[in-house]
């Protein structure tokens, strides 16, 4: 009771402080010209994302738990072979030191392998990874520390995180959390549901509607942050590839590879699919060689063909860090600040980062204030029009829908229309909507 009283009266504090602090913030903001990025986005999005979380979104316990079942036979049919392969049947795989024991030190897989303070070997992801090649067994125990991970953090946890009144997962949105502005999703985080792995996506079949007969729709912006690369930076020819309705992708190889569009393979796409997503957040020559299975000579070339096309991409991103060394922030199309107090450095590994940090933020910044912007229109558009469907879950360029049946058509062209006609910048945005019975089969 008198933690309570005191707990209490410490609220108490800090909200008169908060009042009394209020005017000098709010000055401080109309100063650098951020007023509007509060008045017209933050403010307004506080109603939306309440409703978000009050709403919560469905979970299928059923599937989960089928699932579960499936994973945890196929856990241990994996832990059988691993320990086969090791000639050892009481391994435990989930012991870091049995690990290193047998990699290290039965299997000698490293012989300059070195033990800790506490004298255990080192066998995180990039330790075993780097050994992945010296033995199948690496490769087993990865997959089970994977798959094992998979169960304890989402298909065994969700369920129980589920309103027992209603079936459905109500998460927390941080607003202002992020460096970026991005918003973030705590208890349970709904924005990291894996979708990298064929096994993680398949954890988003348990995403349905909580209407019977309903659906999921997905509404996803399209490479919004290239398309921001493109606006910001000005380059002509990129500019061009979006406007034409191009692939990008096969866009950018045909330029690269300097050959007809028709002709671009699909590894060659897929490399300028890396350059893309990669050059402009500062990949290294010894990055992208190593994304691309390349030569660091052969790696290099490509980045100076890519700046050879797009060089004003090249502009932009010289300007940019030089504009940050200046400032000491950044800044996105909508005057959010990030603030880099190490651009200027004497550390190099340190002062890189920031530089790659003074090129991303505004183009992630400027993303995460889009789709902002087109969620605050959205939800407006779902009072206006009275519908019964819901706004659920907001994942990084994604919003989720649970739909009532009839309404599919209406929240696929609504959701479009917001998203596309949000901000006018030098290419179009675009949106891509689909439904179906389950998250997965939407997106």
């Amino acid at each position: 009771a008198q933690d309570d009283k005191e707990k209490h009266s410490w609220n108490g504090v800090k909200e008169k402080l908060m009042l009394m602090m209020a005017p000098k913030i709010m000055e401080d903001l109309k100063e650098r010209h951020q007023d509007e990025l509060y008045y017209e986005i933050e403010m307004p999005l506080i109603a939306v994302l309440a409703s978000m979380e009050a709403n919560g979104v469905k979970i299928d316990n059923a599937a989960l738990a089928q699932y579960s079942r499936e994973l945890t036979a196929e856990l241990n049919m994996i832990e059988q072979q691993a320990r086969q392969m090791a000639d050892d049947k009481d391994i435990n795989l989930s012991s870091p030191k049995q690990v290193g024991i047998l990699l290290f030190e039965k299997l000698k897989l490293d012989p300059k392998a070195k033990k800790s303070a506490r004298g255990s070997y080192t066998t995180d992801e990039a330790a075993l990874t780097a050994i992945a090649d010296k033995h199948p067994v690496v490769g087993k125990i990865l997959e089970y520390r994977a798959l094992k991970k998979l169960l304890s953090t989402y298909i065994d946890v969700l369920p129980s995180l589920a309103d027992p009144s209603d079936g459905k997962v109500h998460t927390t949105f941080n607003q202002a959390l992020t460096a970026t502005g991005r918003l973030s999703s705590v208890n349970p985080n709904l924005q990291n549901i894996p979708v990298r792995t064929e096994r993680g996506k398949e954890i988003r079949k348990a995403f349905v509607s909580s209407f019977k007969g309903g659906s999921i729709v997905s509404a996803d912006y399209s490479q919004i942050e290239l398309r921001l690369m493109a606006h910001i930076s000005g380059d002509a020819n990129m500019i061009a590839a979006f406007k034409s309705g191009d692939d990008i992708h096969r866009e950018t190889a045909a330029r690269i590879f300097s050959k007809p569009l028709d002709e671009v393979t699909k590894e060659e796409r897929s490399r300028a699919k890396t350059a893309n997503f990669g050059i402009i957040y500062g990949i290294s020559t010894f990055g992208l060689s190593q994304r691309l299975g390349m030569s660091r000579t052969d790696s290099k070339k490509l980045i100076e063909d890519y700046f050879a096309s797009y060089s004003g991409v090249k502009e932009y991103i010289s300007s940019i860090v030089a504009k940050a060394k200046a400032e000491g922030y950044v800044k996105t199309i909508y005057g959010r600040r990030r603030y880099l107090p190490d651009i200027n450095s004497r550390n190099a590994v340190v002062r890189s980062f920031s530089e790659r940090n003074a090129v991303n933020a505004p183009l992630q910044g400027s993303a995460a204030d889009i789709i902002k912007l087109a969620m605050i229109n959205v939800f407006k558009s779902l009072v206006r029009a009275g519908l019964k469907s819901k706004m659920v879950l907001q994942v990084h360029d994604e919003l989720i829908f649970d739909v009532a049946p009839g309404e599919e058509q209406t929240i696929m062209d609504m959701a479009r229309s917001c998203m596309e006609s949000v901000a006018q910048l030098k290419v179009p945005l675009t949106a891509e909507c689909s439904a179906a019975e389950n998250w997965l089969l939407a997106h």
